[in-house]
């Protein structure tokens, strides 16, 4: 496995060994072992599956009392996928990195608790899945808005599909420190 480090410590890109020939591909694409030896070293709780279409832009979310990590790929298609660190008490606070992921590159995105995660669509449709470190709570969950200028993404689509409560989302700067997840290193 590959590892490719990000302008983040924390946010981490993996490149799986896929073994391939006429017949197809194999892929590992989880070994705790493997993911301990890298770094991450956490357990993962629930896994889930995405299918959005083209132009669709999902994010930027995060949970406030019990933030998840998520380790993200793609099955089918592409994604832009980005990491917002919104931990108030870190030093790249509203820093942002981003990464494309595919069938075809199979990488791996390791998003750490305290981070707000989102991903835009770039081929006709994707099914998107994602591990998480803590379990989904709708009553837990925030969001920042999608196109906040301070956090300079360069989103690959100026006129994304949005959910009504993604619409619904502010800048960074106007969610008050104590609305944000503050993470232990």
């Amino acid at each position: 496995m590959k590892i490719i480090k990000t302008s983040m410590p924390e946010v981490v890109i993996f490149e799986p060994e896929v073994f391939g020939d006429e017949r197809g591909f194999f892929q590992e694409t989880y070994s705790l072992k493997r993911y301990k030896e890298a770094g991450i070293d956490t357990v993962f709780v629930q896994d889930n599956h995405s299918r959005s279409r083209i132009n669709t832009l999902r994010g930027l979310h995060y949970q406030l009392n019990n933030p998840q990590g998520k380790l993200v790929r793609v099955v089918y298609g592409k994604v832009f996928d980005v990491a917002v660190d919104i931990r108030p008490n870190s030093k790249t606070f509203g820093r942002a990195v981003w990464a494309e992921l595919s069938d075809k590159n199979f990488r791996q995105l390791y998003v750490p608790p305290g981070f707000a995660h989102g991903f835009c669509v770039l081929s006709d449709y994707v099914d998107f899945e994602y591990k998480c470190t803590d379990y989904y709570n709708p009553d837990d969950e925030g969001g920042i808005r999608w196109n906040d200028p301070n956090l300079n993404i360069p989103w690959p689509i100026a006129e994304p599909m949005l959910s009504e409560k993604d619409l619904q989302y502010v800048n960074l700067s106007e969610i008050p420190h104590d609305q944000l997840p503050l993470c232990k290193k």
